[in-house]
C-alpha cells in the first residue's frame, strides 16, 4: 500500500514499538455520517417532522461535515488516488453549490438539498472506497482523528465563499466556526442530531 500524505502531526512511534493510534477510521466516520444525513433527510421529508429544529440541525450537520471533508478527506484522496484531481474538484464545486442552497434553508428547498446530498454521498463514498484500498488502517485512523477535531471547530452555518482547500480552509474555517457558535449560543439554535426530539438512526 502507498502511504497517504498526512497533515502535520506529532511523530508517531515506529511500527516495531507496537504502536497503533487510537480512534476511528476516517472512512468509517464519513460512511456513518453519510447514513445519518440520509436518515435525517428521510425524517424531515416524512409525514411527521419538526421542521424548524430539523432544518437548523441539518444545516449545521452538513456545514460541519463538508468543512471537515474538504480539510482532510478530499486532500488525502487527491494525494493518494491516481487521476483523482478532477473528481475532487467536482466534489468541491458540488459542496459550494450545496452550501449555497443551505443558506436560509426552507422546507421548499428540501427536495433539492436531498438530491444534492445523495449525489454527495455517492461521489464521496466512491472516493472513500478507493481510499480504503491504498491507505493503511493507521493512516485512516490518524486522518479520522484530524477529521473529528476539524468537525468540532467547523462552521455550523453555510459559508460557500470561504476557501475550500488547504492550507487556507484549515485557518479560516475554525475562525468562522467560532463566530457561528457564538450566534448559536445566543439564539439557542440546535446544531446536533442529539438536539432533536427523535434523533435519526444512521
Amino acid at each position: 500500500m502507498s502511504a497517504v500524505p498526512l497533515p502535520p502531526l506529532p511523530p508517531a512511534p515506529t511500527p516495531d514499538e507496537g504502536f497503533r493510534p487510537g480512534g476511528r477510521s476516517i472512512a468509517d466516520i464519513v460512511d456513518r455520517e453519510h447514513q445519518q444525513l440520509l436518515a435525517l433527510l428521510d425524517q424531515l421529508t416524512g409525514p411527521d417532522t419538526t421542521p424548524q429544529e430539523g432544518l437548523a440541525v441539518l444545516t449545521a450537520a452538513l456545514s460541519r461535515h463538508l468543512s471537515a471533508e474538504e480539510q482532510y478527506l478530499l486532500p488525502a484522496a487527491r494525494a493518494a488516488l491516481p487521476n483523482a484531481d478532477e473528481r475532487v474538484d467536482a466534489e468541491i464545486a458540488a459542496d459550494a453549490a450545496l452550501l449555497s442552497v443551505l443558506k436560509g434553508l426552507s422546507e421548499e428547498a428540501l427536495t433539492e438539498v436531498a438530491a444534492r446530498v445523495r449525489r454527495h454521498v455517492e461521489g464521496v463514498g466512491a472516493l472513500v472506497v478507493e481510499l480504503r484500498t491504498v491507505a493503511t488502517q493507521e493512516e485512516l485512523i490518524r486522518l479520522g482523528n484530524r477529521l473529528e477535531i476539524a468537525e468540532e471547530a467547523a462552521p455550523t452555518r453555510p459559508h460557500p465563499g470561504t476557501p475550500a482547500t488547504p492550507p487556507w480552509n484549515r485557518i479560516v474555517e475554525p475562525a468562522v466556526g467560532v463566530v457561528d457558535k457564538v450566534r448559536d449560543a445566543v439564539t439557542r439554535r440546535p446544531t446536533y442530531l442529539t438536539d432533536l426530539p427523535e434523533p435519526p438512526r444512521g
